[in-house]
């Protein structure tokens, strides 16, 4: 956004040097007149020219990232014209590590909000998916982070223990939504409108921020388990089946951790192999409200949160 100023003269100028043109126009982003800039494109200065080549080249950069991000908010944009004011959306990451618990986000954004840069996590690079997720934290209407744990994936399947850290995370909200968009699933035990939208963490703003809260969390946390159970490389890969994770199973065996359900672990540990289907996706859930419902209340029996860590955490911007 340009930044007001004392009206600059086409002939003002000329008696700038490059590096105040440099520091009014770029750096501290003055709006420049059409009469301005054409003195500009005639300035004799090669300096004066590239300035304001510059400026035109951020200028079509602003205008393609606004199309963009006005792009990511259609799904957000038709519920917004229908009345429908609290949208959420929900991401998972970490359905393919051989190590570690599944962590989904969820987040409520207000309508104005369009973070520059934003997109689907795993499109980011780790310095860009920390910066957004602390603007996502600090702008949010409301934000969490929840997870299922490892023995919840070895006891329920991946499928449905992912399906269970979004439930958990959606719940977890200070604010309940009026919608929840979704990728590419439902959560047949949220009693809320859904949308699912395929490959929505690149198709939804809202979808993407809340896939940028739940990477960045697991990420931070499979660096903590490099402390706790050294020799795996879990702050590189983050329990992902590398070549380096396959090396350290075989040097080491299974840690805690690690996920009895997927084959490579049970190949270390020497277990037979699982008949089931771990991506099965759930049966209808019945209406007695069986042990299926309870694990999407989130009040799922087995394995607890680790001591002294929660298994969500939650914010909300001060109103």
């Amino acid at each position: 956004m340009a930044l007001d100023s004392p009206r600059m003269r086409p002939e003002d100028l000329s008696r700038l040097s490059i590096a105040d043109l440099r520091d009014r126009f770029l750096e501290r982003n003055c709006a420049l007149s059409a009469e301005c800039e054409a003195a500009l494109q005639n300035d004799g200065r090669a300096g004066a020219r590239e300035v304001l080549r510059q400026i035109l080249k951020r200028r079509h950069e602003n205008r393609a990232e606004g199309q963009r991000l006005r792009h990511l908010l259609r799904f957000e944009q038709e519920l917004w014209d229908r009345g429908v004011t609290l949208v959420a959306g929900v991401d998972e990451a970490g359905m393919a590590p051989l190590a570690g618990p599944v962590v989904a986000g969820a987040c409520i954004l207000p309508r104005d909000y369009r973070p520059r840069g934003i997109d689907d996590s795993k499109q980011l690079d780790r310095c860009a998916r920390e910066r957004l997720a602390e603007d996502i934290r600090k702008n949010a209407l409301s934000w969490a982070v929840a997870r299922a744990e490892v023995e919840e994936i070895d006891r329920l399947n991946i499928y449905r223990a992912g399906l269970l850290a979004l439930t958990r995370a959606v719940q977890a909200l200070a604010l309940v939504p009026e919608h929840v968009l979704i990728d590419a699933r439902k959560l047949p035990e949220l009693r809320l409108p859904q949308t699912p939208i395929i490959h929505g963490d690149a198709l939804s703003l809202t979808i993407a921020a809340a896939s940028i809260l739940a990477k960045t969390a697991r990420d931070a946390l499979m660096a903590e388990q490099d402390i706790i159970h050294p020799g795996y490389g879990f702050c590189r890969h983050k329990g992902y089946p590398t070549a380096e994770h396959f090396e350290a199973l075989r040097r080491l065996g299974a840690c805690p951790i690690h996920r009895r359900s997927f084959q490579p672990v049970r190949e270390a540990l020497g277990l037979a192999p699982l008949q089931g289907d771990l991506f099965a996706p759930p049966p209808p859930s019945d209406e007695d409200g069986g042990a299926e419902s309870r694990a999407g209340r989130g009040e799922i029996a087995g394995a607890a949160a680790e001591p002294g860590r929660p298994r969500t955490l939650v914010g909300a911007r001060p109103v």
